[in-house]
């Protein structure tokens, strides 16, 4: 089994990037999408969340309003802190079921947002960066995800720098061009992925 980290900073394009991947035939254990799984109405850690939060963090149905947590804990490092201090430790329970789940030859790619932040990379045979510039991250973020040009920086100063997720990158993927350039690129780094599994 081969385990690779994809991390990239939001806008980046890290989606595209890993939904490729799945289609050349990657196992992709989605951390992003596992935290939300992990805090779905009736859950123990939404529980946890309306524990340390209050009930204002809550939709009126019932579910975990993500905006309005995103603008808490990305204004507060603290309470950042408390949100992955309840968040974490279920999505790694979960990303071990599914790895333990996953065949023996499989490349298991690892959707991981914060890779570079909380010191992952060491756990992953191979590295892969999905770039593109602060400009572009945040055209993208206002253009697609509605967010404010102000909200859009804020995101991106509470994550790593490019530099710093380039200095634990094994493959740098570039998301600043076309979609075919995308793909070009993705199919170079699969097959060195797929070397590295048959070489174990």
């Amino acid at each position: 089994m081969l385990k690779v980290g994809l991390t990239g900073g939001i806008g980046a394009g890290k989606s595209e990037a890993s939904r490729r991947l799945s289609e050349r035939g990657a196992v992709v254990i989605d951390a992003d999408r596992i935290a939300r799984e992990v805090v779905e109405p009736g859950t123990p850690g939404l529980a946890a969340v309306v524990a340390e939060f209050g009930d204002g963090v809550l939709t009126p149905d019932g579910r975990m309003d993500r905006e309005r947590v995103g603008d808490i804990v990305f204004a507060d490092p603290g309470r950042l802190a408390a949100l992955n201090k309840i968040v974490h430790p279920l999505v790694g329970e979960r990303m071990q079921e599914l790895m333990d789940a996953a065949p023996a030859d499989a490349i298991v790619v690892y959707d991981v947002p914060l890779l570079a932040e909380n010191g992952l990379a060491g756990m992953y045979d191979v590295v892969i960066v999905v770039d593109a510039p602060v400009e572009l991250q945040i055209e993208r973020l206002t253009t697609f995800r509605g967010m404010t040009e102000d909200a859009a920086r804020a995101r991106i100063a509470a994550q790593a720098t490019r530099e710093q997720r380039r200095a634990v990158a094994d493959h740098v993927i570039d998301n600043s061009g076309s979609m075919d350039s995308l793909d070009a690129r993705i199919t170079e780094v699969w097959a060195d992925l797929t070397r590295r599994a048959a070489a174990g």
